[in-house]
């Protein structure tokens, strides 16, 4: 089993669960890093064991490296994205993908010509429970679905929620593709979003959309980080499709651990485990089998369409048709 080797573009908090991951998985090896802030490179890559680059470009002329794992921020994803299919290196993209439609059709084209795997970080998906819910959708044991709901209410400080874009790109994101995955596409959408204590992050930090789906299916996403749920079945974060068959249900709630984790009061085992899933996902099915990503670029496009007009809704105050 040839050895698979993995450059790290970026080495902020999520790198830690990915460093996770690959260095837990048989047969992949984290070769090294390249961090913006060189000095809290060289502290992560003592954590992980692992070499540091003083530039993207070295790390992609590394031959040992044939994949990269792009963890900037959005804005940069692109930029990277297309450097590293040039190179010659499978990509690994957290999401959102890309700040744009126009971004991920250029990364699109990139991949493409480079003939190179590219898979956004879509990490709910991986998680077995969304995984089963969707054979039970598609075997129609659910029968119709009538109903998707996707509720996310974690308090983040103001100083954690400064960093983000707002939660409808922040989060709606993980929303988007787990409703493609699970509900299909979307044909309407109609959204409202809220800030609440706007003196140090302007952005919003409260949206709700709802939306219809090109096969009649109601969708309502919910995103908050002005609030914890302390509610009797807290909706943290969960998800609920309901058919006329039957009906399923996934929840944080379900795996707590009472120790913070990041921006997080509490530990909900189910997002780290998510996001070891998609690299594992990444590494032995998509780069070592040949097998497609649960999620795709394509998909990351779709949702950003979804993003765009939810903005577009909120700004003009009317309900988007894609």
């Amino acid at each position: 089993m040839k050895n698979i080797g993995i450059g790290f573009i970026g080495a902020g908090d999520i790198a830690d669960l990915h460093a996770e991951a690959i260095n837990a998985l048989e047969g992949a090896e984290l070769i090294g890093l390249w961090n913006r802030t060189f000095e809290k490179g060289q502290v992560k890559a003592g954590q992980y064991d692992c070499r540091t680059y003083t530039s993207v470009d070295e790390l992609l002329n590394d031959t040992k490296i044939d994949a990269v794992f792009i963890l900037t921020n959005m804005e940069t994803h692109c930029e990277y994205t297309v450097k590293a299919a040039q190179a010659g290196k499978h990509i690994l993209v957290e999401k959102p993908a890309a700040s744009s439609i126009a971004e991920l059709e250029q990364m699109q084209k990139a991949i493409d010509a480079a003939g190179v795997k590219c898979m956004p970080v879509h990490n709910y998906i991986y998680e077995p429970s969304i995984r089963r819910a969707q054979s039970m959708i598609q075997s129609g044991k659910l029968g119709d679905i009538t109903q998707f709901y996707m509720m996310y209410n974690i308090h983040h400080a103001d100083d954690i929620r400064a960093r983000y874009p707002g939660v409808i790109r922040q989060i709606l994101t993980h929303h988007s593709y787990t409703m493609l995955y699970l509900a299909g596409k979307p044909k309407t959408v109609s959204c409202l979003k809220h800030t609440v204590n706007d003196t140090l992050a302007p952005q919003e930090n409260v949206a709700m959309a709802n939306i219809q789906m090109q096969n009649g299916t109601l969708s309502h996403l919910c995103a908050s980080f002005a609030n914890d749920d302390h509610a009797g079945d807290p909706w943290s974060c969960i998800i609920k499709v309901i058919g006329t068959k039957g009906s399923t249900r996934y929840s944080y709630r379900d795996f707590v651990i009472n120790d913070r984790n990041g921006a997080h009061s509490q530990t909900y085992q189910c997002y780290p485990e998510s996001i070891k899933n998609t690299a594992t996902h990444f590494i032995d099915n998509v780069l070592r089998n040949g097998k497609e990503p649960l999620s795709s670029l394509e998909d990351a496009i779709t949702c950003q369409r979804i993003i765009e007009a939810c903005e577009k809704s909120v700004a003009e105050g009317v309900h988007v048709t894609l």
